[in-house]
C-alpha cells in the first residue's frame, strides 16, 4: 500500500506514554529531544541526511481524526477494560501540533552524534512523534548514504537505481527511490517515483523481451523500430559478444534513419573482460559515444574492483544492493530526550557519546 500520514504510525507505547503524562498532569511540560546516530553505516564515519519531506507531510497530518480515537477506543488493558480514559480521548482530538522543529536539510552530510533534527515542544506531543521520525528519517539517510558511497565509487559515472523489484513493498520502494536520487543517483526505473518525485527515469528492455522472439536479432530489430529514441540493447541474454555484434548492426541501421545507438547492457559474466571487448568493437564500428551499462547486483564494492581491473563500463545500475541496503539493514539511530521544565535528562546516559549541537538547521514550518 502508498503512505498515507496517520498519527497512528506509532508504537503503542508512546500512546500508553502520552496517557501517563495526561494522568499525572505533564501535558503542559516542555521537552527536547535530538535525533541522531551513533555508528557510521557500512563502517564509514558519515551519513546523508534524509526523509525530511515526509517527515514534514506526517507532522501536517498530526491530528487525531474520529476513526484514530475509534480504534483507540476499543483497545483494551490486561483486565479486559479500555486501556484509555474516554476523557483522554477527548483531549487528543482537541490536541493542536504546538512544536518547534529543526533539521538538517536533505542531502546534508551528517556525522556519528550529531543531531540530524530537533523538536521542541509539550512533552506528550515530542513523545508522540519520535517512532514515526525514527522511522522515516532512518530508513532513507541508510538508502541515501549507501547511493553517495556508490556514486563515490563509480567516480563521476552516471548511477541509476533499478531496484523496484527487489524493494520491500511499495512504500519500501518509493522511499528508495528517493532517497536513492539525494544520495546522488541521476535516475530510477520507479515510473510511480518519476511520476510523484520528478526523478528522471530510465529503462529500456529486459531479458524476456529477447526471449519472446525466435532470435536474438529479431528482437533486437523489433525494438528498434519500436523505440529508435531510446536503443539500449541487452546483449547477454545468450552470448554477450554476439549481442554487441548484432546491436552494432541495428546502430548502423538506425544512423540511415536519422537515429544512433544509444549503447548496450550487460546483465552477466565478467563484466570487466566483456566491457573492454565491448567497447572495442562499438569504437571499431564507429559507435565511440554508445555507453555500456553493466547491472547485476553491483554495489560500491564491485565497482571499484570493476574499475581496478580497467573495465569500460560508464553508467551503473544498481538494484538490490542499493534499495534493500543489503550489508547493513538498519541505522543506530537513537533519540537524546531533555526536558526544559524542570530542567533534567530524560534519556539513557553513555559516558562514550556525547550528542553534538545541531549544525546549521533549517526551521521546518507547519501549517
Amino acid at each position: 500500500m502508498s503512505y498515507t500520514p496517520s498519527i497512528l504510525h506509532t508504537d503503542l507505547y508512546q500512546l500508553t506514554m502520552a496517557y501517563g503524562y495526561w494522568k499525572q498532569g505533564l501535558t503542559h511540560h516542555q521537552a527536547a529531544f535530538h535525533l541522531f546516530y551513533r555508528r557510521g553505516p557500512f563502517n564509514g564515519n558519515y551519513a546523508i541526511a534524509a526523509g525530511l519531506d515526509q517527515v514534514i507531510r506526517w507532522l501536517q497530518a498530526f491530528k487525531f481524526e474520529r476513526e484514530d480515537l475509534d480504534y483507540l477506543a476499543q483497545i483494551s488493558g490486561n483486565n479486559g477494560l479500555p486501556l484509555y480514559e474516554e476523557a483522554f480521548l477527548r483531549f487528543l482530538e482537541g490536541m493542536k501540533f504546538d512544536c518547534h522543529v529543526h533539521a538538517m536539510p536533505e542531502g546534508t552530510i551528517a556525522f556519528p552524534n550529531e543531531p540530524i533534527l530537533r523538536c521542541i515542544g509539550p512533552l506528550i506531543q515530542a513523545q508522540l512523534l519520535e517512532s514515526a521520525l525514527l522511522n522515516i528519517i532512518n530508513f532513507q539517510t541508510l538508502i541515501a548514504t549507501k547511493a553517495s558511497r556508490i556514486v563515490r565509487a563509480a567516480q563521476g559515472d552516471p548511477v541509476l537505481e533499478f531496484g523496484l523489484r527487489r524493494a520491500q513493498g511499495i512504500d519500501g520502494a518509493m522511499s528508495a527511490s528517493r532517497a536513492a536520487y539525494i544520495g546522488g543517483c541521476v535516475g530510477t526505473s520507479n515510473v510511480l517515483a518519476g511520476q510523484k518525485f520528478g526523478i528522471p527515469t530510465k529503462g529500456t528492455h529486459a531479458h524476456s523481451w529477447v526471449m519472446a522472439f525466435d532470435k536474438e536479432m529479431e528482437a533486437f530489430e523489433a525494438y528498434a523500430d519500436s523505440m529508435p529514441n531510446n536503443c539500449i540493447f541487452l546483449v547477454d541474454t545468450y552470448d554477450s559478444i554476439a549481442g554487441v555484434q548484432k546491436a552494432i548492426k541495428i546502430g548502423n541501421k538506425l544512423k540511415q534513419k536519422g537515429h544512433h545507438l544509444v549503447g548496450i547492457r550487460l546483465d552477466s559474466g565478467d563484466l570487466a573482460q566483456l566491457s573492454i571487448q565491448a567497447r572495442k568493437l562499438l569504437d571499431d564500428a564507429g559507435f565511440e559515444e554508445a555507453v555500456i551499462v553493466a547491472s547485476n547486483a553491483l554495489d560500491e564494492y564491485r565497482i571499484e574492483a570493476l574499475k581496478a581491473k580497467g573495465s569500460k563500463i560508464n553508467t551503473w545500475g544498481i538494484g538490490t544492493k542499493l534499495v534493500t541496503s543489503y550489508d547493513q539493514p538498519a541505522l543506530e539511530e537513537s533519540i537524546n530526550w531533555l526536558q526544559l521544565s524542570p530542567l533534567r535528562a530524560l534519556g539513557k546516559t553513555r559516558s562514550n557519546y556525547l550528542t553534538m549541537p545541531l549544525r546549521s538547521p533549517s526551521r521546518v514550518f507547519i501549517k
